[in-house]
């Protein structure tokens, strides 16, 4: 009778899937106008690349730091899903309102209310994805949802392709056409999406103290995320990486679209191997992958060596982004700390993204893209050791 606890494939139940919908939704919404934006922003409202800089540093910093606190309140409520609609819904309200902007403080302002959205959902939908799902089943779960997220970032780009042309390059009538995926996607969070059967009792809420409270081995997790963030700089430093090494720049969104394919492809399958074999393999293998990527990067020396290094880059998504979300559930066991769980991952990968930009910035500047390139991978590799010393299967168990 519960339709919620239907199960489709491999395990993974109905709600798994309608979440994927959701993300699948608002990542086609979402990347119709991201990869424009700054041209809109340069060339039509005639704003700085200074201030575009500005915009993403706020938008971004703004999300980190939500993440930590709307997963500890979905803790203290007891409920994920309402978090969740207040996210999406913020997110989906700023992509008609840019169609009417007439300067880029507009934008500023839209944009920071799209990234509070993002994370006021983020951590709360992770627990909820996680609750949703049976223990053997949680890589496979998260899996399948990151693979549809990366694949609406496939086609929004090339959906704006299509009909930017069409629209006679009309920016605001392609943000206009923007927000009805991400209208469809509120749409199935609020008819299919269901909050999880949660075994914390009715009417007990952990005092903050002890909602704050982890054990070493989750504080040590989120130490080697740290370290790891700290070599994983901005993805824009790959773009002009490639562009460095002779890629046209109208080759650069295909070089995109084939990451966000591989990542897209390897995901679903990945998170069924973590389930198998153990998540920690997975992880090593990622952070493995992601150093053999990074140290190409920096090695490179022609264009086609970029494209199988972007390939290679999309492997290492699909193999640790689900994998390392379906970790934190393997570590904090209990449901009514998984919300503010999710927010110290998220909010260690945000917060170190930024030192991270910078630091391969400066080294690139300084020195050359060898150096900075194999800083990021050589990080990768340490973090990779801290996991392998520092966790067993048994610690998941």
């Amino acid at each position: 009778m519960k339709r919620e606890n239907e199960n489709l494939f491999f395990g993974i139940k109905k709600n798994i899937f309608f979440l994927g919908l959701v993300s699948f939704l608002t990542d086609v919404s979402s990347d119709m106008v991201y990869p424009l934006l700054p041209v809109f922003l340069t060339e039509v409202l005639g704003s700085s690349r200074v201030f575009v800089g500005l915009i993403e540093g706020v938008a971004e910093s703004t999300a980190s730091l939500l993440k930590v606190f709307s997963g500890w309140f979905s803790d203290k409520v007891g409920k994920r899903k309402p978090l969740v609609i207040s996210g999406y819904s913020l997110s989906s309200i700023s992509k008609p309102l840019l169609a009417l902007v007439t300067s880029g403080w507009q934008v500023l302002l839209l944009r920071f209310g799209d990234r509070v959205g993002k994370g006021i959902r983020t951590s709360p939908r992770d627990a909820l994805i996680a609750e949703s799902s049976a223990k053997d089943r949680r890589g496979a779960s998260f899996g399948l949802h990151r693979a549809m997220d990366s694949l609406g970032a496939i086609v929004g780009p090339l959906l704006a392709f299509i009909f930017l042309p069409l629209l006679n390059e009309n920016y605001r009538h392609l943000f206009l056409l923007a927000s009805i995926p991400a209208f469809f996607s509120v749409s199935v969070l609020f008819l299919w999406v269901k909050e999880a059967k949660s075994r914390r009792k009715e009417g007990i809420v952990l005092p903050r103290r002890k909602s704050f409270s982890f054990d070493s081995k989750f504080k040590l997790f989120i130490l080697v995320v740290a370290l790891f963030t700290l070599g994983n700089s901005s993805d824009v430093f790959l773009f002009l990486r490639a562009k460095s090494l002779g890629v046209s720049l109208v080759f650069i969104p295909l070089l995109w679209g084939l990451f966000n394919l591989v990542y897209t492809l390897s995901s679903t399958p990945a998170g069924i191997l973590s389930d198998r074999i153990g998540r920690r393999k997975i992880i090593l293998l990622g952070f493995v992958v992601y150093g053999l990527s990074y140290f190409g990067f920096a090695f490179a020396t022609e264009s086609l060596h970029i494209w199988a290094l972007f390939a290679l880059y999309g492997v290492y998504y699909g193999l640790a982004d689900g994998a390392l979300r379906a970790f934190v559930a393997d570590l904090v066991k209990e449901e009514d700390k998984r919300g503010t769980a999710y927010g110290f991952y998220h909010g260690a990968v945000g917060l170190f993204a930024l030192p991270s930009s910078l630091i391969l910035g400066y080294l690139w500047q300084i020195f050359s893209a060898t150096y900075a390139f194999s800083f990021g991978a050589i990080l990768a590799i340490l973090a990779g050791l801290v996991f392998y010393f520092g966790f067993s299967e048994r610690d998941i168990t």
